[in-house]
């Protein structure tokens, strides 16, 4: 098996599940040195650090509730001061409330989602992509956006806005990175089987969609893994000459337009 991650070094912040942990593992698997692993919730954050050094890489552990920059710099620092470099970053942490329509939205809501679904990734991606310029051996950095970002997902402005910002974000980094050897990505997941959703909707509604989920065309939630062979593809050697772009992982879903009502 080739080990397209050999040697080189990672931080995955929201790495304590779903997407960021299978993409943690996904790494480690696949020869990564070290993975910082970035994660609010301390016992998620110690069972990916166990899963992490049982496939052969040294996972650094930093447990932080990325809301205030002060936080999110002192993530990056310790990550650097836990590995020689960053090779690859993948901002994928987000905070998404419970619906609210848009004319009862509270402030207190809408700058929490700003705060940590934007802000924060700002503050990151760009303490990582001033190391990775000053070394002068480039990178990989990476969000996870969504499909929200495209298009409405109603009573969840705040959300669909700030994922939408990470995608244009993106795209200005990648230009402005380019002459430094920096690529930057997205990857828009779409109706996932994640911790997240299961908190949305509850363990009965869950396991209806599990079973089928025919608003997409698949007829199916995306897994984990799933999306994280996309974060693989795109952080590897593969994805050499693309930058700028936001790949979309949705079993078809942004692909239809409409049905014919019966």
């Amino acid at each position: 098996m080739e080990l397209r991650f050999r040697g080189r070094t990672a931080i995955v912040t929201g790495a304590g599940s779903g997407f960021g942990r299978a993409t943690a593992l996904g790494l480690a698997r696949e020869g990564a040195a070290a993975v910082c692993l970035v994660e609010l919730d301390a016992q998620r954050l110690a069972a990916v650090a166990s899963d992490v050094e049982s496939l052969g890489a040294r996972p650094v552990s930093i447990e932080a509730e990325l809301a205030e920059t002060d936080v999110c710099e002192h993530a990056v620092e310790r990550a650097l001061g836990g590995v020689e470099r960053i090779d690859l970053l993948v901002a994928n942490h987000a905070a998404m409330s419970w619906p609210e329509p848009f004319l009862e939205l509270t402030d207190e809501s809408w700058e929490r989602q700003v705060r940590i679904n934007l802000m924060s990734i700002f503050v990151i991606a760009q303490r990582v992509a001033r190391s990775m310029a000053q070394d002068g051996k480039g990178g990989v950095i990476l969000f996870t956006t969504s499909v929200n970002a495209m298009g409405a997902g109603a009573e969840f402005a705040p959300y669909c806005a700030t994922k939408a910002a990470l995608v244009a974000l993106a795209q200005v980094m990648a230009v402005e990175l380019a002459p430094n050897g920096i690529r930057v990505n997205c990857v828009s997941p779409g109706p996932a089987d994640t911790q997240r959703s299961l908190d949305l909707v509850g363990d009965e509604a869950m396991e209806r969609f599990r079973a089928s989920f025919p608003a997409v065309p698949m007829n199916r939630l995306a897994a984990a893994d799933d999306i994280a062979e996309a974060f693989l593809y795109l952080a590897s050697d593969a994805a050499g000459y693309v930058t700028g772009q936001n790949l979309i992982v949705d079993g078809g879903l942004t692909a239809q337009a409409y049905h014919v009502p019966d």
